[in-house]
């Protein structure tokens, strides 16, 4: 979300933008809205439904409203909105993915969205669930939309379990105990293959160049004591990166680097074959969100059914060897459900769509979007779901509506948050003991969460001037921990990023928290 926050809209609308701006006029209409009909505009990463298609037709049953939806796929989703947000043809509801980026910011400003901030007190299933995660998701210290709730919290430690047994180690709770585990995955033969061939932890180089990206850098650092992105020392807010915990944190890291218990190519490993040296029985540890354990017995289960399941093994946030301990939280949210004031222009027409939506986030919402029709594509058991009918056609296109369309819609349910829906059941006793795991880690390190005040605020100068910025920190980082850079160097690539606008942005973002009183 950081990272999203400090984009900078790129360019102006060029000539085949301002085709597509025609071609969609149909999104919403710049006329007002009919009552009966709602017009929405949402992300796709399957197929579209079919209007007649029997998820469609169900949610259409319960909201008492005929859906016209855009559906658009995810790839070209935010540049689209941008269009949208430029036309007279906003429909009455749409998805924000990144309500903190420039073109969303600057509508919401000049009107053309509702402010929910005060008004979803009487809908029982819109109100936050979470008060972190309602401040978090604030644009420019105003609540815009419905947000889209995720996980507050999903850091974690996945490990070979195989390799931990045959070691005889458990899986850590300090920082220590990670790196006497990486360098036994490293010197100890794990796999008992004979030869000196695996290595303990799996970095990957992360995708975007702001700094505070949700990385396992990131992670390491908050663990030692730093910021979470910013935060307030003395009265003054400070970057993560300028602290002296961040310093402790690096030298941590670059321990590992420098005594070869990482990935030789942590610096240029694409975090879309993260996954791959774990399964292929090279590296022995990530550190990333929890539903990657997931991923990866899913992986290990394609290879082999009968041993999958002895594989994979998770820690939460790890404590300093003091005892001390800062986990490292999320947002709690992925974007918004906003409502256009150009469509829905009274009170009471805001009223009957928040009414609406208010019907999809209740119970009987959250498991039609994100579980199906019950009896007719799953069956409840022991309080999961289980999917069922999955060889009849009609049913393959239920499941695919609602993996990858209709869950778009979920405000109070999603992947790690089942909220009113049901979780689908995993096979074996090991999943379904790491997804009990999974919940209590993440209530116990919540309470040691350490949140980024800078969330619901805006900084303008980021916005004008991040892509410039953003990298300095981040690539010196990288430097420094190849060991091309030395630390004198890295704190002078810092002072430029002052020097060159962060003082600037940190004043922004400090005048902002104050302002929201935060």
């Amino acid at each position: 979300m950081s990272a999203s926050r400090r984009r900078i809209l790129a360019g102006v609308l060029t000539l085949t933008t301002a085709l597509a701006l025609s071609a969609c006029s149909d999104v919403g209409g710049g006329t007002e809205a009919d009552g009966d009909t709602l017009t929405m505009m949402v992300p796709l990463f399957g197929t579209a439904p079919d209007p007649q298609g029997e998820i469609h037709q169900a949610v259409e049953k319960l909201t008492g409203k005929k859906l016209s939806i855009s559906w658009t796929p995810n790839a070209e989703y935010n540049e689209k909105v941008n269009v949208v947000l430029a036309s007279d043809s906003i429909p009455d509801v749409m998805v924000i993915q990144d309500n903190k980026g420039p073109s969303f910011v600057q509508a919401a400003k000049a009107g053309a969205f509702w402010d929910l901030t005060d008004k979803l007190d009487k809908y029982p299933n819109l109100k936050p669930k979470s008060e972190q995660a309602w401040i978090n998701s604030k644009t420019d210290g105003r609540n815009y939309g419905v947000y889209r709730v995720r996980p507050l919290l999903r850091s974690a430690v996945v490990l070979r379990k195989d390799w931990l047994d045959k070691l005889g180690l458990e899986p850590p709770k300090t920082t220590e105990d990670l790196y006497e585990i990486a360098k036994a995955f490293t010197e100890r033969d794990p796999d008992g293959n004979g030869e000196k061939d695996t290595y303990g932890l799996i970095l990957p180089k992360w995708p975007g160049t702001n700094f505070a990206a949700s990385s396992p850098y990131n992670v390491i650092d908050v663990w030692f004591g730093t910021p979470n992105n910013v935060g307030m020392r003395d009265g003054k807010l400070v970057p993560e990166f300028d602290v002296p915990e961040f310093w402790e944190a690096q030298k941590y890291i670059k321990r590992f680097i420098d005594e070869g218990l990482v990935n030789p190519d942590w610096a240029t490993l694409d975090t879309g074959r993260w996954n791959d040296p774990f399964v292929q029985g090279k590296g022995g540890i990530i550190i990333d969100v929890n539903v990657r354990a997931g991923e990866l017995f899913d992986e290990f289960k394609e290879l082999d059914r009968e041993t999958y399941h002895e594989k994979v093994a998770m820690a939460g946030n790890l404590s300093l060897p003091d005892g001390r301990k800062f986990s490292y939280p999320f947002t709690g949210f992925n974007g918004i459900v906003a409502i256009s004031k150009q469509r829905v222009r009274t009170e009471e027409q805001l009223d009957d769509v928040l009414r609406t939506l208010d019907r999809l986030a209740a119970k009987e919402g959250a498991i039609l979007l994100n579980n199906g029709i019950e009896g007719r594509n799953f069956r409840v058991e022991d309080g999961y779901a289980v999917k069922i009918n999955d060889q009849d056609p009609a049913v393959k296109v239920i499941n695919n509506d609602v993996d990858f369309a209709f869950i778009q819609l979920g405000m109070t349910s999603s992947v790690g948050v089942a909220g009113d829906a049901y979780e689908w059941m995993r096979p074996s006793e090991a999943e379904k003991e790491w997804l009990e795991q999974r919940d209590e880690l993440m209530n116990l390190d919540l309470q040691t969460a350490v949140h980024d005040p800078s969330l619901p605020v805006i900084s303008q100068t980021a916005v004008e001037r991040g892509a410039t910025l953003n990298p300095i920190p981040t690539d010196a980082r990288v430097k420094y921990l190849a060991g091309e850079l030395t630390e004198e160097q890295f704190r002078a690539e810092i002072k430029r990023w002052y020097d060159s606008g962060g003082t600037q942005i940190l004043a922004e973002l400090q005048a902002g928290i104050a302002k929201i009183g935060g």
